[in-house]
């Protein structure tokens, strides 16, 4: 961390801002006091001012809306029970807007003409483009045809796809009627895939017949027909040929199965596609948690506050703009998905990708950039990570002048990643800078607790801000807030992207338990964090897969940071081991680490690693042991899981090992010589 910034706004950039028109409509409108002059002091009044503050993003938004109230204000109350944070029984909880009606995908639809709407590409390139007009006339068929099933509020239609148009499509047509959508991505397992929809009972089911991989074609099919007849509540199951495959090779493995292109031509629906609006907090999505502890949780989000949330993190938070063009690589299983089609909502384009994002050619998504003229790039950590082991610099090959953001997120941007951008990536940019957001948040939310500040300075390994609106706080084990040293990640106030609910959960003692129980009256995030001297925030990972050692509270990405920068060193995980008083100590840290297939871990290598930790963090962070592995456990949406590494080393079971995309990769950490005690 330095106190040099490595990307400052110009005066132009800050003035062009919707950040800075936003926080000048309230001044000018007499709501804030003009001594409000930047983000961060408009996130301290947003804070003070909840109804203020979520009222002004409602109008900045335009929120389409019936209510008993004016057009301007159609609702009963902006907020209600803003001193509970956690509810005692799911009717007394906090409510937002109470009164209005709405329709999300309304507002993701309003547009009609032909500018283009989404881009969907894949591993051999550009595959579909469509206008907002096309997009609109096919949410309208889609819409029709469930409604010949019945599909409307109370039910539930699920996807099961690439990250392809039609799954947009599908969820538009879906949440129109009022119904709720819920995705999982293609490489999902049959059990992994019935643990979440087994769970909701949806009505209707959209797959695909496959995907593409690095090169590699995927048949779905076969899972499919398990997953059909295991799904009683279907009323109609829907694939997409997206491999092509002939409508006699898909009734033969799935005899029930409708070819999604006779669904649209046999679909009696007009052009214009209908909206039924619904209360604030109506049932949009249900999102899973990880699933790696038991079975997935099933997070039920309202379609109000993820409507106000995605706005106010698109709009003001990224300074996404009407006609620019976003770009976020993600599945349908990961929240992202959800995000960035919210980006629809602000008017933009949004691509689509389905495939490896790094083969068969490392530089397919700066191509993709380049071809579709991308504004706003955004990828996970490990992505950029990986680019930079891999020698890629994304300006050898792409034209990225109309680039002006790169997002990450799924864990914490190491300080080198942000050097990297600027060393890589922009100065390939139009005037060779380019703004790095490092943006955290997750399923629980459907959005971001902290996340950029197209106003304000980016710090190397800093998050520029806590969100607006979001009361997020660092505290200790007491509930104490701390600075200048890690603590909880928290939440104190109420806001509206907090769960509905978890799906049967009718006390809502499981969704009380996840996020209230542990520091009380507050929600645990279970980030592991710290508030620097900037205002920004640190990620240090997370905080129930810290490291204790000699009871000094670790945080995992305090030590991958240092890792990842040893040129041998793919990716690395990271646990602690319990191992007895008879030893010397209760705990020792373990590293394991995934070489290049050229570098052995011998003893000079361990101790460059060892000397790396020490020199940069503490002599506290250096492992005891360091262990090569030749893969790591990842979930399905691609993050490693420290939990089921600690379970292992300790003879312990995994409780849901269909939650992990490669689950054959516990068994390199099982019994290993080098952690016998």
């Amino acid at each position: 961390m330095t106190d040099a910034p490595i990307w400052t706004p110009t005066p132009a950039e800050t003035a062009a801002a919707r950040m800075t028109a936003f926080r000048e409509a309230l001044i000018a409108e007499g709501i804030v006091d003009a001594r409000v002059t930047d983000a961060h002091a408009l996130q301290r009044w947003s804070v003070a001012q909840p109804e203020a503050f979520w009222a002004a993003v409602w109008r900045a938004a335009d929120v389409l809306a019936d209510g008993p109230g004016p057009a301007h204000a159609p609702w009963t109350a902006v907020l209600e029970g803003g001193d509970r944070m956690a509810p005692p029984d799911p009717t007394h909880g906090p409510r937002w807007f109470t009164g209005t009606r709405l329709n999300f995908a309304e507002h993701l639809l309003r547009r009609r003409d032909d500018g283009v709407a989404i881009v969907a590409w894949n591993e051999h390139g550009a595959k579909e483009r469509l206008s907002w007009r096309i997009l609109a006339r096919r949410v309208a068929k889609v819409q029709a045809a469930l409604a010949l099933y019945g599909v409307g509020p109370g039910h539930r239609v699920v996807g099961w796809m690439p990250n392809i148009a039609e799954a947009v499509i599908v969820m538009l047509a879906a949440t129109a009627l009022g119904a709720t959508w819920s995705s999982c991505s293609p490489d999902f397992g049959t059990k992994g895939v019935l643990d979440r929809f087994g769970q909701i009972a949806p009505t209707v089911l959209v797959a695909a017949d496959g995907y593409w991989y690095a090169g590699k074609r995927i048949d779905c099919l076969p899972r499919l027909a398990e997953i059909v007849a295991s799904l009683p509540s279907l009323a109609a199951t829907w694939v997409v040929p997206y491999l092509g495959s002939r409508r006699e090779d898909i009734k033969a493995v799935v005899p029930d199965a409708t070819m999604f292109t006779d669904v649209l031509i046999g679909s009696p629906g007009g052009t214009e596609p209908t909206f039924t609006r619904l209360p604030f907090d109506h049932p949009l999505y249900i999102l899973y948690s990880s699933g790696t502890t038991g079975m997935p949780k099933c997070i039920v989000h309202g379609a109000g506050g993820t409507l106000l949330q995605h706005w106010k993190e698109l709009a003001l938070h990224t300074d996404l703009h009407a006609d620019d063009v976003l770009f976020y690589f993600t599945t349908c299983g990961w929240m992202m998905w959800n995000w960035l089609v919210s980006g629809l909502a602000v008017g933009a384009t949004i691509v689509l990708y389905d495939g490896a994002p790094l083969s068969p050619d490392p530089a397919i998504l700066w191509r993709m950039a380049a071809d579709e003229r991308v504004n706003v790039f955004g990828t996970s950590a490990k992505y950029l990570a990986m680019l930079e082991k891999e020698g890629v610099e994304p300006t050898a090959f792409a034209d990225l002048s109309a680039l002006r953001a790169v997002l990450s997120t799924g864990s914490p941007l190491a300080a080198h990643s942000y050097d990297f951008v600027q060393r890589a990536i922009a100065p390939g940019t139009r005037d060779g800078r380019l703004r790095v957001s490092s943006i955290s948040g997750g399923t629980d939310i459907v959005s971001c607790f902290a996340l950029g500040d197209p106003t304000g300075a980016v710090y190397r390994g800093e998050l520029q801000m806590r969100g607006l609106g979001m009361a997020v706080d660092v505290v200790d084990a007491q509930g104490t807030p701390v600075r200048g040293e890690p603590g909880e990640l928290v939440c104190t106030a109420p806001f509206p992207s907090m769960p509905v609910g978890f799906w049967n959960d009718p006390d809502g003692g499981t969704y009380r338990g996840a996020y209230f129980e542990h520091i009380p009256g507050m929600w645990r995030h279970g980030d592991w964090a710290e508030i620097t001297a900037h205002d920004g925030l640190v990620i240090h990972g997370r905080s129930d897969a810290t490291l204790n050692p000699g009871g000094v509270r670790i945080g995992t990405a305090e030590i991958y940071r240092q890792v990842e920068q040893v040129p041998e060193v793919v990716e690395s995980i990271v646990v602690e081991q319990t191992i007895g008083v008879a030893a010397g100590t209760d705990s020792r840290v373990v590293l394991f680490v995934r070489l290049r297939d050229d570098a052995t871990l011998d003893e000079a290598l361990r101790e460059t690693i060892r000397r790396r930790i020490r020199e940069h963090t503490s002599p506290h962070h250096v492992p005891r042991v360091i262990v090569a592995v030749p893969d790591i456990p990842r979930t399905i949406s691609g993050k490693i899981t420290e939990l089921a590494v600690r379970e292992v080393i300790h003879g312990r079971p995994v409780r849901n090992v269909d939650a992990l995309a490669n689950p054959g990769a516990l068994d390199h950490f099982r019994d290993r010589p080098e952690l016998a005690l």
